[in-house]
């Protein structure tokens, strides 16, 4: 017996004895992508006075410096930490209780993230302790600012 071939609206799909065979549709190439390369980085964090402190360092000089022109390009705006496991989000920290104040280092970059208020205080702080237990197991943090990722680390 010949097979027989059945038309759709993408092109040819064979039949096979058990039915039609429902191929993926043919796709298209997305006219512009919205990527970039993020720079990959080795993170510290710690609880400190006032709230945590986060140091993110690169081995690599022009992923340092990229990182360090996206921080400074981005400086003033809204942080977020995003822990990742295995390119899913497991949890997000924005940090918007608190001052984010940045310097540079020889090898990347240093972000203090403090806050007057007792609670908001507490809450960094919070935060700092479940980024620092996700790193320990195995997850990824994903630094943004303003909604750009402008490192990924791991500890």
């Amino acid at each position: 017996m010949k097979p027989m071939m059945m038309e759709n609206m993408m092109g040819m799909a064979p039949m096979n004895m058990g039915g039609m065979s429902m191929g993926a549709p043919m796709m298209s190439a997305p006219s512009a992508m919205n990527m970039m390369m993020v720079p990959r980085c080795t993170m510290t964090m710690e609880k400190c006075e006032g709230g945590m402190k986060m140091m993110c360092s690169c081995t690599d000089a022009t992923a340092c410096a990229m990182m360090q022109n996206l921080c400074t390009m981005m400086a003033g705006g809204m942080m977020s930490c995003c822990m990742m496991m295995n390119g899913m989000s497991m949890m997000t920290c924005n940090m918007t209780m608190g001052m984010c104040k940045m310097e540079m280092m020889k090898d990347g970059m240093c972000m203090m993230w403090t806050s007057g208020d007792a609670a908001c205080c507490d809450m960094i702080q919070a935060c700092c302790d479940a980024m620092m237990k996700m790193m320990a197991c195995g997850c990824t943090c994903c630094i943004c600012m303003n909604g750009t990722p402008v490192c990924c680390c791991s500890c």
